[in-house]
């Protein structure tokens, strides 16, 4: 597992961090990121640091020091757990692109707490609607295999058990994955990439979803090659869609997130040889206390 630890390692500099923070918190994050840039003249190497001094930076509106800052992080997180290249990319500094290792970090880290937050506090219940969709259009028999993609702490799954013969789990995060374990809903968990992951098997499945996981992995036509490349004839690819509408079929967000144009996705899903069976508009949960604005897509591999 990868743990975003923020400490430097120094009382005294993690003391200063937590004056910073409750600035920040406050709502003064140009004075929180100026005791930061203090504090990282005594801890140069410190990359939580320069990622938060270029969050607050950002904040504060001084997008060229935020991004002085996140390029300075780049170079001393190798491993992109901090999602320096998002970051820049979020304020147009860089061309944006997928980062799993920032990704699996994330969900390691919000893992002990995923349920209770998303369901709880941001009232997410895409795996229902999802569900409910995929049944709409095939109420039918249950389906013989079945992936669920990004498969996080089993909340799709839970969905999906009654309907499935053989249900498998891909996740990147070794965190999410043991909490699923516990529920004993899948019959088989892997840790992997979902593109490689895909790339490698051998079988073919009736089902394929993906709820609330296309919005961490970017541009739609290799996801689309992938799945279809595993669906059986007539077989489904079911996924949640964060959403905008602006004129560009991709954005990469300040959440760190991507956000597809939704008409643009039904044409990329045509263009990848699939039929497009349902849409439906949904909010996907809340954040910062706002909807969510989504869409959810059943796709078919024809015939």
């Amino acid at each position: 597992m990868r743990v975003l630890d923020l400490s430097s390692g120094d009382v005294v500099l993690d003391r200063r961090l937590g004056f910073a923070e409750a600035m920040a918190k406050a709502g003064d994050y140009a004075a929180a990121a100026e005791l930061m840039a203090e504090t990282l003249l005594e801890a140069p190497t410190w990359a939580a640091g320069w990622m938060l001094l270029g969050d607050w930076r950002c904040e504060a509106g001084d997008l060229d020091a935020a991004a002085e800052a996140w390029g300075r992080l780049a170079v001393l997180d190798a491993e992109g757990i901090f999602g320096a290249g998002l970051k820049l990319a979020s304020i147009g500094r860089a061309v944006p692109e997928p980062a799993p290792a920032y990704v699996e970090a994330l969900f390691d880290d919000y893992a002990p707490r995923f349920d209770a937050a998303l369901v709880q506090r941001l009232g997410y219940e895409t795996p229902q609607a999802l569900a409910a969709l995929i049944r709409v259009v095939r109420p039918g028999p249950r389906f013989a295999t079945v992936l669920d993609l990004g498969c996080g702490t089993g909340l799709m799954g839970a969905e999906l058990r009654a309907h499935a013969g053989l249900l498998v789990g891909v996740d990147l995060s070794e965190a999410m994955l043991a909490l699923a374990r516990k529920k004993q809903i899948y019959d088989r968990l892997v840790r992997g990439e979902l593109l490689d992951w895909l790339a490698g098997l051998d079988a073919l499945a009736g089902l394929v979803t993906a709820s609330d996981v296309l919005n961490y992995t970017g541009a739609l036509p290799p996801i689309l090659t992938a799945v279809k490349a595993r669906l059986s004839q007539s077989g489904l690819f079911a996924f949640s869609l964060e959403t905008h509408d602006g004129d560009d079929a991709l954005r990469l967000g300040p959440s760190l997130r991507f956000s597809h144009h939704p008409d643009m996705a039904a044409l990329a899903a045509e263009a990848a040889g699939f039929r497009v069976l349902a849409r439906r508009t949904h909010v996907l949960r809340k954040d910062r206390g706002e909807p969510v604005a989504g869409e959810l897509f059943v796709l078919e591999n024809p015939a």
